[in-house]
């Protein structure tokens, strides 16, 4: 008997929790089409009035289950109306939509997402670490730091990386973050939609996993005001003629059509994020798009080694921990790959650019 762990991909009324609920079924499966379409109580969640309150789960991405073992498996699904319609905190449903394009296919986006997120006492909701209501030394050891003064959590690092292995999650790293009891996981280099996949199934392992040690998961952007750093969810993006010889130059033109398109790209980059991006603490203004080569205070980063081969990718530092990485890449994708600037916007866009570089 397999036990199916749904992970509602709704994502929760919320549009950043993850929910789950379990099922068992009469064999193995390995593919999401093998499975049945499930339903939930959206009332319960806010994403369904009580007098017609059921919503339709549709599972799509398969992975196996670190916490039973055996044939179980974890399936990430997405939410729709009895009638067939996506419910509006369904961002996959868009995302596919884009990933499938001809345009996009032929690109084979490819997304390396540092996902940020930082560890609370249960009680206080104060980071793992810090003294009750008070705070600790201020930053510079704690960045991939070793020591029980340095440290904090990195057992829950360390079992959330083994999970996503064992998951099949594409998980590349880890680290401990500039602000104490702060960590941060990278998945990729992930294709189109399996991006937004491994990192939503990846943040579902994370919360069982502090549940399990009583730890609070939280992926605000800033949890801690004043000079600490935020958290982001830094995504690295390349698309195939990126990564081929001359490449640098469409990179240029991508950062182009993402300065066009900064106000579209803040306002799907996660709630709070003003409290982030405030220019400090290697973030760029949130009002001004900038970009430079190995500069962590602009919005898009260029690497040294894509400066100097010519090719490579650019590292988008607006999106904040809680984004949905359905949008954001999806987003990515659309405003490289399918929208067209006008010449006149383009030409002013340019000079401004060059100016700034």
């Amino acid at each position: 008997m397999t036990i199916v762990f749904l992970i509602h991909n709704r994502i929760g009324g919320s549009g950043i929790d993850v929910r789950s609920k379990s099922r068992t079924i009469s064999k193995p499966v390995k593919h999401p089409s093998e499975l049945p379409k499930w339903n939930y109580d959206g009332s319960s969640t806010g994403q369904a009035p009580g007098e017609d309150s059921e919503v339709i789960l549709y599972p799509q991405a398969i992975f196996k289950d670190p916490f039973r073992g055996g044939n179980n498996i974890l399936v990430v699904c997405d939410a729709y109306t009895p009638a067939g319609e996506p419910i509006p905190t369904n961002k996959r449903h868009r995302a596919a939509q884009i990933f499938s394009d001809p345009k996009v296919v032929a690109e084979v986006p490819w997304y390396g997402i540092e996902q940020e997120y930082t560890l609370l006492q249960t009680n206080v909701k104060w980071p793992l670490g810090w003294p009750v209501g008070g705070y600790p030394g201020p930053q510079g050891p704690y960045y991939c730091g070793a020591g029980a003064d340095k440290s904090f959590g990195r057992d829950i690092s360390d079992a959330h990386y083994k999970a996503c292995l064992y998951a099949g999650i594409n998980i590349s790293g880890t680290n401990g973050e500039v602000m104490p009891g702060q960590w941060e996981f990278q998945v990729g280099p992930s294709v189109g939609i399996e991006a937004g996949d491994h990192i939503w199934c990846a943040r579902y392992l994370l919360e069982r996993i502090t549940e399990q040690a009583g730890v609070v998961l939280s992926l605000d952007p800033k949890p801690i005001e004043g000079d600490w750093n935020g958290a982001g969810c830094h995504t690295n993006y390349s698309t195939k003629t990126m990564r081929e010889e001359g490449g640098f130059e469409v990179i240029k033109k991508a950062i182009l059509n993402l300065s066009l398109r900064h106000k579209e790209h803040i306002s799907a980059y996660g709630e709070g994020n003003e409290r982030r991006l405030t220019g400090k603490h290697e973030t760029a203004s949130i009002d001004t798009f900038s970009w430079g080569v190995a500069n962590r205070g602009c919005s898009i980063r260029v690497g040294r080694d894509t400066e100097k081969e010519g090719k490579g990718y650019l590292e988008d530092r607006r999106p904040a921990s809680n984004m949905d990485p359905y949008v954001v890449t999806s987003l990515l994708a659309e405003t490289t790959l399918l929208w067209e600037p006008t010449l006149e916007a383009e030409a002013l866009a340019a000079q401004k650019l060059s100016l700034k570089v």
